[in-house]
């Protein structure tokens, strides 16, 4: 059994969430809207392997606290899941301040389509006890050269293979051709 933390794990990452769930894992799921956090729970169906925490992480103080008070009670965490818009560096600061410097731990960094032509630069700033994983979500061209962006369920199961995978960087989707992106 994992410790997993999920950054985001309430809206298009709930099937992640519930699958290290029925894993036997134990997971930290933060999200900022009451009603996804009640449907992940109603979902999850195994709450004693859930810890539910309700945060916006762009309240860095906040997020810190409850990351650090949530490994008190359950440990500290072997695996992180980030969903997390932008690349405001003080959210980043913020999770590795709250992170135990002690032990190897795995982020997966879920990054958006744009991901694929902006450089981002997390990788720059992580402790040197991170291994660091990416996934980059793309899009789906349709038979009729028409494009969609992924579902949730396409998601979630693109991130679950890279979790299977263990590879340093997955894309779900395509990113190319970039005209087509819907």
């Amino acid at each position: 059994m994992k410790n997993w933390l999920v950054i985001g794990g309430t809206g298009m990452l709930k099937g992640v969430s519930v699958w290290l769930i029925q894993q036997d894992n134990h997971v930290t799921v933060i999200g900022r809207q009451q009603k996804k956090m009640q449907n992940l729970i109603n979902e999850a169906k195994n709450d004693s392997k859930l810890s539910p925490l309700l945060v916006d992480y762009t309240n860095y103080n906040s997020f810190k606290s409850v990351l650090i008070e949530s490994q008190k009670t359950n440990g500290s965490f072997d695996c992180i899941i980030a969903w997390i818009h932008g690349s405001d560096k003080r959210i980043w600061e913020s999770l590795f301040e709250a992170i135990s410097t002690t032990k190897n731990l795995i982020i997966y960094h879920i990054k958006g389509s744009s991901s694929y032509v902006n450089n981002d630069r997390t990788k720059n700033y992580l402790p040197s006890n991170i291994v660091y994983r990416e996934v980059k979500l793309g899009f789906i061209i349709e038979d009729n050269n028409s494009s969609r962006w992924l579902t949730n369920g396409e998601i979630a199961q693109g991130i679950i293979d890279a979790i299977k995978l263990e590879i340093p960087e997955t894309h779900v989707g395509v990113f190319e051709p970039w005209n087509l992106r819907p």
